[in-house]
């Protein structure tokens, strides 16, 4: 791996820009896996909920037969189904998961939320009325068999998605392993500088999704604003010219953050990896830190009410 990558609290490697594949379309996600790899891209985002796994590892397969990369040279996290949160059906899902991708292991493997759908039903189990039924499973319990397939080898590195802070105090006060990151939704309009800071006092890097603040998401309404129109930051893209995108994902790199923006177009792909030849100065990450605005665009606003729901 090159000198672009993060160190994790156990020593493990991870490159600091990835690909995601949320919301990624089957039929074009594993042509997007196949470009990002020729591209330079070292780390692959994925997720079992995402619907996608079986054609990121046809992607995957091709450049390894290819010769393009080896295993050890790619860097692949994956996430626990939602409906899998009791600690008997974390291994199975888990191998599940590098059945569709074609894999022996994972580098990374996320407690997607802290919590979970109803176990061992369909995977957005709903009542008569459309409601979406919720486990009741402690993710302190989902952690310990997290640790346990950690152990096993069947994921290098384990860490979780979409906790708080007072949910990672009250995982670290049984926890054997702490989480090697917490990836969560940060952009300029939701910037989690306090997570971000208890996080890193606690050893854990961030994962920022939705860097680039998800334009594609199909709940966006007309009137809500678009991160990558906004006039200041195309200010800042003028300043140093590089577009809107590199100018958010370099904001996120130089914070330490790990960074998985998703596309599928060629282009797009490559134009998110031109992030090496420049440095934003302090005085614009000190602007871009004003913008936010407790902006977030990926609410889960289905779990609200749950006695785990994390915002």
């Amino acid at each position: 791996m090159s000198g672009k990558d993060v160190t994790f609290n156990n020593g493990k490697k991870c490159p600091i820009l990835g690909l995601g594949t949320w919301k990624s379309q089957p039929g074009a996600v594993t042509q997007a896996v196949i470009d990002a790899i020729d591209i330079g891209y070292r780390h692959i985002d994925c997720a079992h909920i995402y619907g996608n796994e079986k054609e990121v590892g046809a992607g995957l397969k091709d450049r390894i037969d290819a010769g393009v990369i080896k295993r050890e040279d790619i860097f692949i996290t994956s996430k626990l189904w939602n409906s899998c949160h009791s600690s008997s059906l974390v291994e199975p899902a888990l191998k599940k998961t590098l059945s569709n991708l074609g894999l022996d292991y994972l580098d990374l493997y996320l407690i997607h939320w802290p919590f979970g759908h109803k176990e061992e039903g369909t995977e957005w189990p709903r009542d008569a009325d459309g409601k979406l039924l919720l486990s009741d499973v402690d993710y302190v319990e989902t952690w310990k068999a997290m640790e346990a397939v950690n152990k096993k080898g069947l994921t290098k590195s384990i860490g979780i998605s979409n906790f708080n802070e007072d949910q990672i105090n009250r995982l670290l006060e049984s926890a054997t392993v702490v989480p090697q990151t917490n990836q969560v939704e940060c952009h300029p309009y939701l910037n989690q500088k306090k997570l971000s800071a208890f996080c890193k006092s606690k050893g854990i890097t961030i994962t920022a999704y939705s860097p680039l603040g998800s334009p594609d998401r199909p709940w966006a309404k007309p009137e809500e604003p678009l991160l990558l129109d906004d006039p200041k930051i195309r200010e800042i893209a003028d300043k140093y010219s590089k577009t809107p995108a590199q100018i958010v994902l370099r904001y996120q790199i130089q914070q330490g953050h790990i960074v998985i923006p998703k596309s599928v177009t060629k282009s797009r792909i490559r134009e998110n990896f031109g992030v090496w030849d420049f440095e934003l100065k302090d005085e614009d990450l000190k602007l871009i830190d004003t913008f936010d605005c407790n902006g977030r665009i990926c609410p889960f606003d289905e779990a609200k009410g749950h006695k785990y729901y994390p915002f």
